[in-house]
């Protein structure tokens, strides 16, 4: 067992971490659950990223997730549950095109916009919404939490609003020491971005958040859907999803995205030194020679999956240089690559290096 604690202006609380090895590891999640019950926030891992959890039916264990992220009040929040049976329960009406993508992709990275049952979240869950984003992990150490549990768990990004989200441990604690009660360490998550948040209250499904689960695989078994939502909504005053609203994604630097062409990038590199500027550069492998400062491999070049997993932690260690500058290699727009141009977008707030 470790601690850690925030600085010195920011300490709260001693944050313990426990290492899961898959052995003796009873008591970590024993003391996670009672934790939890008690109001406590607990980060655990996902396959997506680290999520940072409270008892979703206790409107003060909620709020001091919004306190310790330094997140707007008006973001909601996605309630993870262990079982698909759940939703029965917290969903005041479940469409048979929910019940079919539950089956196809549960667990997994999909979270299911419903109708909320009235009476079951604290309010801040669901910002003042009639619905509630809920997903069903598939990793192991969130599933045993959420059984042992038994109970919804709220749990947006374990990191700081606005930054990067964790995909490791260490990403938590580097961010949250000090805020929290406890993380569970169950090593480096694998998709590396948040999942995809799916609206099934609209007349035609929308995805407002993109992620793994694309309409390309959603479409086969529900029909249309509406993969430009995010953009349309993303003005309302009461998102319906995370992640529409607010800039997110960002490290320290400004960020800038720009063509994985290693002569562009270069040209780029070699103006702004020109102006006496530092820059890091997030890319695939192989971009090294593109002459950067500091370089912060993503990836593969044409693997956008593999870029995905690389990329907030890239992002992260830009954190770590003196660059005045950070520039971010572009995707193929389209299947998961869809949404890693979405969080680039985010983190860069849609500015392109020349445009």
């Amino acid at each position: 067992m470790a601690g850690w604690s925030g600085g010195k202006e920011e300490i709260e609380m001693e944050t313990e971490k426990a290492v899961l090895t898959g052995r003796g590891d009873e008591e970590h999640f024993e003391r996670a659950v009672r934790l939890l019950l008690e109001g406590e926030l607990v980060a655990f891992p996902t396959e997506t990223v680290y999520g940072l959890g409270a008892l979703a039916t206790s409107e003060e264990a909620v709020r001091k997730i919004y306190k310790a992220k330094g997140r707007p009040s008006d973001n909601p929040l996605i309630a993870h549950v262990g079982t698909a049976e759940e939703v029965m329960k917290y969903a005041a009406d479940v469409p048979n095109s929910a019940k079919v993508l539950m089956d196809a992709f549960w667990p997994g990275p999909l979270t299911l916009i419903l109708k909320a049952a009235p009476g079951v979240f604290a309010p801040s869950v669901t910002a003042g919404l009639d619905t509630v984003g809920l997903r069903m992990p598939d990793h192991p150490v969130a599933l045993r939490l959420l059984r042992q549990l038994g109970r919804p768990v709220a749990a947006p990004s374990a990191n700081t609003s606005g930054k990067p989200s964790p995909t490791s441990a260490y990403h938590v604690a580097a961010d949250l020491a000090g805020k929290i009660s406890y993380i569970l360490d169950g090593g480096r998550t694998g998709i590396g971005i948040e999942s995809t948040v799916l609206d099934l209250t609209s007349e035609v499904p929308a995805i407002l958040r993109p992620g793994a689960v694309t309409a390309g695989m959603l479409e086969p078994l529900i029909g249309p859907v509406n993969g430009s939502a995010e953009a349309a909504e993303a003005g309302v005053a009461a998102p319906r999803a995370p992640g529409m609203k607010y800039t997110h994604y960002s490290p320290e630097a400004p960020v800038f995205i720009i063509r994985p062409d290693v002569g562009e990038i270069r040209e780029a590199v070699d103006g702004l030194h020109r102006e006496g500027r530092r820059v890091a550069l997030v890319a695939p492998a192989g971009f090294k020679e593109a002459g950067a400062d500091w370089f912060f491999p993503a990836g593969k070049a044409g693997d956008p999956e593999s870029v995905s997993a690389d990329l907030y932690a890239a992002l992260r260690e830009c954190d770590t240089t003196d660059a005045d500058l950070i520039l971010a290699a572009a995707v193929e727009d389209h299947g998961i690559g869809r949404a890693v141009m979405n969080r680039l977008n985010k983190s860069a707030g849609g500015k392109w290096f020349g445009k």
